[in-house]
């Protein structure tokens, strides 16, 4: 059994902060995972080096479901981002060395593949319509099958998803919360006027997304679904925040759009309600910041009771480790929806170098042994950390609203 000798927290800025977990065993055996909470990394960083990596030391890395437990009921203050994402870099980093000794991809320790590859969604966006349909079209042509969709909102400096001119889209863009204005009358009249556009350039035959981004209130989110029904939403994401699970019951009686939330639930308990009343039906929970492979896999069991499928978080606030871990585990649950893929930086991908692929609009998480994915830590050196948080959000009378 391999005994855990080592683990060290890496921090590094290739384009954006990410926190990884390295463990190393008594064999030589040796494991990563993400541990990245997007504007709070340090936090992370700090709790799995003081309280984490001390109960790690002597502990057999096979026993994964143990760790786990330990990490979760141990420590008596139970969920929370901070938290969970510690568990979960702990976790990916278990199946990553666990794989490596069985000499097997961890979707195989997983049951095996239960499809061919897992289908990803693109990014397009632009400040009008007609630029967003441009970037979606060049995506199609690139062999995408689902396309998210973002376009500027007329009368707002600036909208989430619209990146600037020439750059990548990146939230975590000011070394102090940067302040957005938002107005939902504004962008209620823009969305159907940019799926109608969508529909009619692309077609039937391609799945296309929106990401609301907590902005509406329940009432609000069943309009924009009625509205948006003509042109066959593949999901409105996060219509509402989600704290209060009931409201989503609400959205539903209003419109039959297909509902997806979950990118900052930490916990099976966020999502248990909106699972098992049926009120959304992808759920989005990503394995960084959900407690990793292991909660995962609960989640999306109890999912799978209910038809609802996974649509995993996948944007640049993640690692390549944890996109590895979330294509092992797409390609092995049975409820698999679609995948997030916002590619990485070339200096990023060069820090982090992987085995999964991207072919025809579906991508494949390889098969080397483990999560095929390691740490170039001489090159992750050279990527000082730099302080970066996410914007807020206020109306146009100045309240802080939902970002």
């Amino acid at each position: 059994m391999p005994i855990i000798t080592d683990a060290r927290v890496i921090i590094t800025s290739p384009g954006r902060n990410f926190v990884t977990l390295k463990i190393t065993c008594d064999d030589g055996t040796t494991g990563v995972g993400d541990a990245t909470l997007n504007g709070r990394e340090l936090a992370v960083a700090a709790y799995l080096s003081e309280h984490v990596v001390p109960c790690l030391i002597g502990r057999d890395a096979h026993r994964i479901e143990d760790i786990w437990q330990y990490l979760y009921k141990g420590a008596y203050w139970r969920r929370g981002p901070v938290t969970m994402t510690a568990i979960a870099g702990v976790d990916m980093a278990l199946w990553d060395i666990k794989g490596k000794v069985a000499g097997l991809p961890v979707y195989q320790l997983l049951g095996g593949a239960s499809r061919e590859a897992c289908m990803v969604y693109a990014h397009a966006n632009g400040t009008t319509i007609e630029d967003t349909i441009k970037v979606a079209l060049a995506e199609r042509d690139k062999g995408y099958k689902a396309i998210r969709l973002q376009c500027g909102v007329p009368g707002l400096a600036s909208t989430y998803g619209v990146a600037k001119p020439g750059q990548r889209y990146e939230p975590a863009d000011a070394a102090l919360p940067s302040e957005s204005v938002w107005s939902t009358e504004k962008y209620l009249r823009v969305v159907p006027e940019l799926f109608a556009a969508a529909r009619e350039a692309l077609g039937p035959d391609v799945h296309l997304l929106h990401d609301v981004h907590h902005r509406l209130t329940p009432i609000e989110a069943g309009r924009l679904g009625k509205d948006l029904e003509p042109y066959r939403p593949f999901w409105i994401e996060d219509p509402t925040p989600a704290e209060d699970q009931e409201a989503f019951r609400l959205i539903r009686e209003h419109t039959t759009t297909p509902i997806a939330v979950g990118e900052v639930f930490n916990s099976i308990w966020d999502c248990k309600a909106l699972i098992e009343n049926r009120w959304i039906d992808y759920i989005r929970a990503t394995i960084v910041h959900a407690g990793g492979i292991t909660h995962l896999r609960r989640i999306a069991a109890l999912a799978e009771l209910y038809q609802v499928r996974t649509g995993c978080h996948g944007a640049t606030d993640l690692s390549p480790v944890t996109m590895a871990a979330a294509l092992h585990f797409g390609l092995s649950v049975p409820n698999f929806g679609v995948q997030e893929h916002m590619p990485h930086t070339d200096e990023t991908d060069a820090v982090f170098p992987h085995e999964y692929r991207f072919e025809d609009g579906m991508m494949h998480p390889g098969d080397a042994p483990g999560l095929g994915v390691d740490i170039d830590e001489a090159l992750a050196a050279g990527y000082e950390y730099r302080r970066a948080y996410l914007p807020v959000n206020r109306l146009e009378d100045g309240t802080l609203w939902n970002w």
